[in-house]
């Protein structure tokens, strides 16, 4: 399944909800008024857009009908996804060009932090790249061991130190390590303690010297985790990370599992943080780079794709069918050879003419047992193949 198509599946619940509440407010309306946007308002504001955000969008939309550039209703739908693309652009692509880059991820517990660590190992192997993760969040437990396990997954390296370990000292560990390995990205799981901001700067700040450090002209990204089912709330966390870290981008999880999908919008427009991933799925390959444009074609529209596991079915099923009418042809020319043959007529009556016909007789007795072997066997054959 390709990105486009996984971002638009993902999308399908936020889709069905705010797109289709703003489908059915068009219908009602024959003309552009005050009205249209009062309720357009209020459908962003339900589908987790942020008031803030959904304000500015209808109030371009007003712009462009005052400029003459929307004539009806109709030509709303469009507008609106031309001005949320045009809001979502800029700043998604991941900057990594030097060797080796690093990435920090940091993320609340439950937020899909560690599985987003092992799908995007998997991805970045996936193109060819050489991947080591870092397991410094050393103080939640079980977190090593998950990466570990996710690492396995993705089949790349892992530098982990015991729990309770100096989280600096892992990443000065796992950043010697890429360098002796010629490693070209290193994933640095780190601690996400929101509670406690000061442990959780100081651990960062820690961090930071150790990277400037040891690699002062490398490229680097810090991504932060937000589960979308929380709609909001995932807004407020990136505002209070954003007071304690330097985020360059956010990764957005478990966005098919929810009709809060405008989130995206919000954290973008509203705190500047552009989304660099977004997980569409359970699958070590759901985890996709972000494309603003897919994502505003996936608010609104629902690409009918086939998919290639019913085409492959589909081709499986002809084949078989095909295989079996040839069967079924080779079994009947069989029988017909197997009827054509001397007949008691044709023999002569003297004693090798009588033994000729008791052997025939006999044959005569075996051929239905004969016959129905060959097509147990050979269609037996078939099914075993199939």
């Amino acid at each position: 399944m390709g990105i486009f198509k996984k971002i638009n599946f993902g999308l399908t619940k936020t889709r069905n909800k705010m797109a289709g509440a703003i489908d059915d407010m068009l219908d009602s309306f024959d003309e552009i008024t005050d009205d249209l946007y009062t309720e357009l308002e209020e459908i962003l504001v339900m589908g987790d857009v942020g008031v803030t955000t959904a304000v500015e969008i209808t109030e371009k939309l007003r712009e462009e009908a005052e400029k003459g550039k929307i004539k009806d209703a109709n030509e709303v739908r469009q507008k609106i996804k031309d001005i949320i693309s045009e809001m979502l652009y800029g700043g998604e692509d991941m900057g990594l060009i030097t060797v080796p880059s690093i990435i920090l991820v940091i993320g609340v517990n439950g937020v899909g932090k560690t599985t987003t660590i092992g799908k995007m190992a998997a991805m970045y192997k996936a193109q060819g790249k050489s991947v080591i993760l870092g397991a410094a969040d050393t103080f939640r437990a079980a977190a090593i061991d998950q990466l570990q396990i996710w690492a396995d997954r993705a089949g790349v390296d892992i530098i982990k130190h015991k729990e309770g370990a100096d989280p600096a000292a892992v990443v000065f560990d796992t950043i010697n390590a890429a360098k002796a390995r010629d490693n070209e990205i290193i994933i640095i799981d780190t601690a996400g303690r929101l509670h406690n901001k000061k442990n959780l700067m100081d651990e960062l700040n820690k961090i930071y010297r150790v990277i400037d450090r040891e690699l002062p002209y490398s490229d680097r990204e810090v991504l932060l985790v937000l589960d979308s089912t929380t709609g909001q709330n995932a807004v407020n966390q990136a505002r209070e990370f954003q007071a304690v870290a330097e985020i360059t981008g956010i990764v957005l999880t478990k966005l098919d599992g929810t009709a809060r999908g405008g989130v995206v919008l919000a954290i973008k427009n509203e705190l500047g943080i552009p989304v660099k991933f977004i997980g569409v799925g359970e699958q070590i390959d759901d985890l996709q780079p972000f494309k603003p444009s897919a994502f505003a074609d996936g608010l609104f529209d629902k690409i009918e794709y086939k998919e290639e596991e019913d085409i492959s079915i589909e081709i499986v099923e002809e084949s078989k069918e095909e295989l079996e009418e040839v069967n079924e042809d080779i079994l009947q020319e069989e029988l017909s050879l197997e009827d054509v043959g001397d007949t008691p007529e044709d023999s002569e009556t003297d004693d090798t003419g009588l033994q000729q016909e008791e052997e025939i007789e006999e044959q005569a007795e075996e051929e239905p047992e004969k016959k129905e072997k060959k097509r147990r066997g050979f269609f037996g054959l078939f099914n075993r193949n199939s």
